[in-house]
């Protein structure tokens, strides 16, 4: 049996904030002889004082101050699963993730994540981020409660989507690069003598999609759309990019958009939930993200030398 409660560490505390046993029974709307009886009792099942007594006003000994510094923390955690309990029985989630395409960049999030924080609903929640079939993975296997991910969803269905945008792409190479020399759009025998930068697909079990790749093409992998700009910035290789992300880039002249025989269409993003899935957070988060969300939360400037 547990010596220490939370109604045992809720009295120590509220000594401890009023200076006195008074004070404390006073704020607990108790007698003060239940707080010295309570307090006693917990020192003696303890074996240790949790208070040095001068007079009326105490101060807690060293052992009493470790208690409260871990007690507090423990009070605190407790009033907060109280909340939740509250607000899930009015049909708030316990925890509902959210994952995005890593495209879109966490922080282009602050402003849903403060208004939902602001609802004071109980719901945890939780935030990630996928490549390309990644993100319909993390839906499909119950990691993800909503997902904004890139492309077509996997066969089988078993989920709901709507689209909230579409990125266009320009193939983009270094001034430097070998292709710059070509003065015709780019055939595909031209694209297998150099390397191309793809960003990896962090799917686990699905079919990992690469996107514009020719079968044996030399390619380096990144785990970025960050990393793939500065590997083509640097001269390492080619490849389609957003367009609205690399506009900077292309303006000063550290990458050069080529034409293609074959353009890369644009690419629609999907906003999707699982068929069936009920909660409120869930709900308001479908409400919320329902709107054109891509390209206007990708990034204008990515990091360039």
């Amino acid at each position: 049996m547990l010596k220490l409660t939370l109604e045992a560490i809720e009295v120590v505390d509220a000594i401890a904030r009023h200076g006195s046993f008074a004070a404390a029974a006073a704020r607990l709307n108790k007698v003060p002889s239940t707080i010295s009886y309570a307090v006693a009792k917990l020192e003696e099942q303890l074996g240790l004082p949790l208070f040095e007594r001068n007079g009326p006003r105490v101060s807690l000994t060293a052992a009493g101050e470790e208690l409260l510094r871990e007690g507090r923390w423990l009070l605190g955690a407790a009033g907060d699963l109280e909340s939740r309990l509250r607000q899930i029985a009015t049909g708030y989630e316990s925890e509902l993730s959210l994952v995005h395409d890593s495209l879109i960049p966490s922080e282009a999030l602050i402003g849903d994540i403060r208004a939902f924080e602001e609802l004071r609903c109980g719901t945890r929640l939780r935030v990630g981020s996928e490549a390309l079939t990644g993100t319909w993975e993390a839906l499909r296997e119950g990691r993800a409660d909503i997902v904004v991910a890139a492309g077509e969803g996997p066969a089988g269905g078993g989920y709901q989507a709507v689209t909230v945008g579409s990125v266009e792409f320009a193939f983009c190479v270094a001034p430097t690069h070998p292709l710059t020399r070509l003065s015709r759009p780019l055939q595909r025998r031209d694209l297998l003598e150099c390397n191309a930068i793809v960003v990896g697909d962090s799917a686990r079990t699905l079919s990992d999609r690469t996107v514009g790749l020719l079968a044996g093409q030399p390619r380096i992998a990144v785990p970025t759309m960050t990393a793939k700009i500065a590997c083509q910035v640097a001269g390492l290789g080619h490849g389609f990019l957003p367009r609205s992300c690399v506009a900077l880039a292309l303006e000063r002249g550290l990458l050069v958009e080529l034409p293609t025989e074959e353009p890369r269409p644009p690419e629609s993003f999907w906003l999707a939930w699982k068929t069936g899935a009920q909660g409120q957070a869930l709900r308001w988060w479908r409400e919320r993200l329902n709107r054109t969300l891509v390209p206007a939360l990708l990034p204008r400037t990515f990091w360039m030398p």
